[in-house]
């Protein structure tokens, strides 16, 4: 089965033949590490599925800080929400983290596809409503939880990528220094 397909297939059903009509309207791309697939300001025009490697969601403040709001490992949609539903300038941006494969569903193929394959409403509102709620949850624990909590949280919600991704994105990710991280890692680790 398609990665996409067994992905959809977690919440809706689809015909043979409204799988073969999702699978012509999505665009293959290849990207390289560190190359981007949004920039803030542009309009976002697709949402991404991740094949392989892995996608980040990011914005810099005026003080040129980056602070990445999301991770899109293998089977992880993403888009910039805001800029994709409303087609004002995206917010964010988003790159490759490393080699990664994706398969692109234009905004107007998605509309498309609420009218000729309805299940699709269902499948999209299911998936927009969990990172909603992964939203709000961040921006909670963003305000009451400790560092090493924020830590742990992302060790669950990201198991694959804890020893991947560069030390520099995860604490950008948990709100932290890399340096205030490591050592946070190293106490972790006595303490176990």
């Amino acid at each position: 089965m398609h990665p996409i397909i067994a992905n959809v297939s977690k919440h809706i059903r689809l015909s043979t033949e409204e799988q073969a009509y999702f699978l012509a309207m999505l665009q293959a791309k290849s990207l390289k590490k560190k190359q981007i697939l949004l920039r803030e300001g542009e309009i976002c025009k697709s949402s991404a599925f991740v094949i392989s490697g892995c996608l980040r969601a990011y914005t810099i403040d005026h003080n040129g800080f980056e602070h990445i709001l999301q991770f899109a490992p293998k089977d992880w949609w993403i888009a910039d929400m805001y800029s994709l539903i409303t087609q004002q300038p995206a917010t964010l941006s988003i790159d490759a983290v490393e080699t990664t494969e994706i398969l692109l569903l234009p905004r107007t193929a998605q509309e498309q596809l609420f009218v000729e394959v309805p299940a699709f409403e269902r499948f999209f509102r299911i998936i927009t409503e969990k990172a909603l709620v992964t939203a709000r949850r961040r921006v909670l624990d963003t305000l009451s939880l400790t560092a090493q909590q924020r830590y742990e949280n992302f060790c669950k919600q990201y198991p694959t990528l804890i020893y991947t991704l560069p030390q520099k994105q995860i604490a950008s990710f948990i709100g932290v220094t890399p340096e205030f991280l490591s050592k946070m890692r190293k106490e972790l680790l006595r303490s176990k």
